[in-house]
C-alpha cells in the first residue's frame, strides 16, 4: 500500500397505541448501516444542515473531493487551512511556538516584515485581528476547531469562498464565516500566496517525513485487524499537515464519510506528529462501519447504557449505544497493541546448549506476564473512565488473535455473543474516576441544562419532568421553541397520544433549522403514517428526511429502511400479559424493551 502524499487540497469538495411509543421511539441506532459523527477539539482524536418531498436524497458536501479512482487514505496540505492558520498566528496564536517546525517561525517573520512595510497591510491586519478577538471562545480547543472546520470547505485562494451553501457548512464554522472578506484582503496585502509558494518545499519535506511512519501505522493496524487497506469507495481518511498550528494539537472530526485529522509537525524530532491520536481516528474509520453493520443487535445492547449514567463520559456515550461500543472496542485494540515499554527477549540464533532455549522460554514467559499486567492496568483505567466494555472486547480480541480471523468475520460473534445482563451488572460495580481525570483524547462532560436536561429525563423515563422543561422553554419568548416541540412530540408518543405528537412534529418542521431535528421529525411522521396505513404520505416523509443534510448515518438508514418497507410497530412484552391500554410504559427495561429517545440533534 502506497500512501499518496499530496501537496495541496485544490480540488472542489472539498394505531395500536400500547406499542406505539416504544416502537416509534426505538433508538435510531438500531437501524444504522454505517458510521458517521462530527466532533472536534484540541487533542481530541476520538473523536466535533429545505425539505422537498418526493425528491431524491441530496448527497452531503465533501471536503477535498477525490478524483475518480483516487485513494481512500491521503496525506495532504491545504492552502485555505494555511491561510487561516497564518491569520491566527498574526493575531496572537502563539501556542507551542517553541516546539513547532522552523517553517512556522520563518513564515511569521516574513508576514511581520510585510506588515511593517505596508500601511494597507497593517490596516487589514488590524481589522482581521479585531474580528478574531471578537469571536474568541473560552475553550481554546473549540476556538481553533471552528477555523479548521471552515478551512475544510473553502476554495483555494484568491477566492477563499465556501464550496457549499452556508447552511451546509459545519455548525461551528458558521460562527466565523464572516472572517473571509477580511482574510482575502489581508492575504492580498501581504502577498500570502507568494509566501505559500515559497515555502512549498518546506511543506513537501515535512510530508515526506510523516509519510513513512503514517504508512506503517495504517499497515500495522490493518494487519492486526486482518482487514485489507481498501481503495476509494466513497469513504476517506484524510490527514492534513499544517505547520502553522501547534504541534501539541491534534484536531479530528468526522463529517459524513470523511474522517479528517489536522495535525502539526514538531521541531524535535523534525516532522514528528502524534501518531497515537491519528491511529485512534483511523480505528474509528475501520471499526465504525463494522459495528454499525450489526444494527439488528443494537437494541438488545441498550440496557448497557444504564451502567454508565454515573460515568465521567460525554452525553453522547451515555445515551447512544453504538458510539459507546465503538469507543470501548477501540480502547481494547489500543490496549492489545500498546507499547508496554519492556524489551522483548530475542531468541538465540544458534543454540549450543538446551539451557539456552530454556532460559529464553523462561524470559518470554516472564515478559508475557509483565506485558499482560501492564495491558490489564490500561484496560482497568479505561473501565474506570467509563468505557465499561473495554475488558469484554479486550478478551474477545485475544480470542480473535488466537483463532487468526479478521475483525469483519469475528464482529458478529463479539456483538451477538455478549451476555448483556452480565456486562451491565459488571458496569454497575465499577468505581468510576471523577470527571476530568480521563485521558487527553476526551473532553470533560458538560453540565446538562434546559432542553438537554429534558432529553436526559426522557431517556430516564421522567416524562413529566421533560414536559415541564419543554413547556417552560415554550413560555420564554426567546426560548428554542422548535426543540421544545420536538421534546413534547416524543413525550406524547411515549404517553400514547399520536395526535398531539403529530401536531408537535409539524411545529418542529415549521420552525426548526437544525438538520437532525428536522430529519427525525420527518421519520417519526413517516412512522405515524405507516401505523395509520397511509403508505403514500409515509414514503413522502421518509424521502423528505433524506433531503435534509444530517450527516449522521442513523438518519439515512432509518429513512431508507422506511422507504423500502412500511414501519410496523412491534408488540411489547407486557402486551402479551395483559390488554390494559392504560398501562404505562416501563422505561426501566425490566418489563419490556426500553423506549429510548433518538440521539440529541446537536
Amino acid at each position: 500500500m502506497s500512501l499518496p502524499a499530496k501537496s495541496s487540497v485544490h480540488r472542489q469538495p472539498v394505531f395500536s397505541l400500547l406499542c406505539l411509543a416504544s416502537s416509534l421511539l426505538l433508538s435510531p441506532l438500531a437501524v444504522m448501516a454505517q458510521s458517521s459523527s462530527s466532533s472536534s477539539s484540541s487533542s481530541d482524536a476520538a473523536h466535533d444542515a429545505t425539505v422537498t418531498k418526493e425528491a431524491p436524497a441530496k448527497s452531503a458536501p465533501r471536503i477535498a473531493q477525490p478524483e475518480a479512482g483516487g485513494s481512500a487514505i491521503t496525506l495532504e496540505t491545504s492552502e485555505p487551512l494555511f491561510d487561516l492558520a497564518v491569520a491566527l498566528n498574526v493575531c496572537g496564536y502563539d501556542t507551542d511556538l517553541s516546539n513547532s517546525a522552523p517553517v512556522r517561525r520563518q513564515i511569521r517573520d516574513e508576514i511581520n516584515t510585510e506588515v511593517a512595510a505596508s500601511e494597507p497591510a497593517r490596516t487589514s491586519r488590524d481589522a482581521l485581528c479585531g474580528y478574531v478577538r471578537e469571536h474568541t471562545l473560552n475553550d481554546a480547543s473549540l476556538n481553533l476547531a471552528q477555523y479548521i472546520s471552515l478551512a475544510l470547505y473553502l476554495s483555494p485562494p484568491p477566492s477563499l469562498t465556501p464550496t457549499v451553501d452556508e447552511t451546509e457548512l459545519p455548525p461551528d464554522s458558521t460562527q466565523v464565516v464572516n472572517i473571509l472578506p477580511l482574510l482575502r484582503t489581508f492575504a492580498d496585502d501581504v502577498h500570502l500566496h507568494a509566501i505559500w509558494v515559497e515555502h512549498r518545499p518546506d511543506y513537501e519535506d515535512l510530508l515526506k517525513r510523516v509519510h513513512d511512519p503514517l504508512t506503517r501505522l495504517i499497515l500495522n493496524t490493518n494487519i492486526y485487524l486482518h482487514l485489507p487497506v481498501s481503495s476509494y469507495d466513497g469513504r476517506r481518511f484524510l490527514v492534513l499537515l499544517e505547520p502553522m498550528l501547534a504541534p501539541s494539537t491534534t484536531n479530528a472530526r468526522i463529517y459524513s464519510n470523511d474522517y479528517i485529522v489536522a495535525t502539526s509537525p514538531a521541531a524535535e524530532p523534525l516532522g514528528a506528529v502524534h501518531m497515537d491520536d491519528i491511529r485512534h481516528i483511523y480505528l474509528h474509520y475501520e471499526i465504525e462501519p463494522l459495528v454499525y453493520s450489526r444494527a439488528s443487535a443494537m437494541e438488545r445492547l441498550q440496557p448497557l447504557l444504564k451502567g454508565v449514567q454515573d460515568a465521567p463520559l460525554e452525553y453522547t456515550y451515555k445515551t447512544e449505544i453504538v458510539p459507546l461500543i465503538t469507543e470501548c472496542m477501540i480502547k481494547a485494540v489500543e490496549a492489545r497493541t500498546m507499547d508496554v515499554g519492556l524489551a522483548k527477549p530475542v531468541k538465540p540464533t544458534a543454540v549450543k546448549e538446551r539451557v539456552e532455549i530454556e532460559q529464553y522460554n523462561a524470559a518470554i514467559t516472564s515478559y508475557d506476564h509483565e506485558a499482560e499486567a501492564i495491558r490489564r492496568k490500561a484496560v482497568d483505567l479505561s473501565m474506570r473512565q467509563g468505557w465499561v466494555l473495554t475488558e469484554y472486547f479486550y478478551n474477545q480480541f485475544g480470542q480473535m488473535e488466537h483463532e487468526s480471523v479478521s475483525l469483519k468475520e469475528y464482529m458478529g460473534e463479539m456483538v451477538y455473543g455478549m451476555d448483556v445482563e452480565r456486562e451491565r451488572h459488571h458496569a454497575q460495580q465499577i468505581a468510576f474516576l471523577p470527571a476530568g481525570s480521563r485521558d487527553v483524547l476526551r473532553r470533560a462532560p458538560q453540565q446538562l441544562t434546559g432542553l438537554q436536561l429534558a432529553e436526559e429525563k426522557i431517556f430516564k423515563g421522567d416524562l413529566a419532568g421533560a414536559s415541564d422543561i419543554a413547556n417552560k422553554v415554550l413560555a420564554d419568548p426567546k426560548g428554542d421553541h422548535a426543540q421544545a416541540h420536538y421534546v413534547l412530540a416524543r413525550v406524547n408518543l411515549m404517553q400514547r397520544q399520536p395526535g398531539e405528537a403529530f401536531a408537535d412534529f409539524q411545529e418542529v418542521l415549521d420552525s426548526s433549522k437544525d438538520p437532525r431535528t428536522l430529519a427525525w421529525s420527518h421519520i417519526y411522521l413517516g412512522r405515524l403514517y405507516d401505523v395509520k396505513d397511509d403508505r403514500k404520505k409515509a414514503v413522502a416523509e421518509y424521502q423528505a428526511a433524506l433531503t435534509v443534510r444530517d450527516a449522521q448515518p442513523d438518519t439515512k438508514a432509518a429513512a431508507e429502511n422506511g422507504i423500502k418497507q412500511p414501519f410496523v410497530a412491534p408488540k411489547v412484552a407486557h402486551q402479551a400479559q395483559d390488554d390494559d391500554d392504560d398501562a404505562p410504559l416501563d422505561p426501566s427495561g425490566k418489563a419490556e424493551k426500553e423506549a429510548y429517545r433518538p440521539p440529541p440533534p446537536h
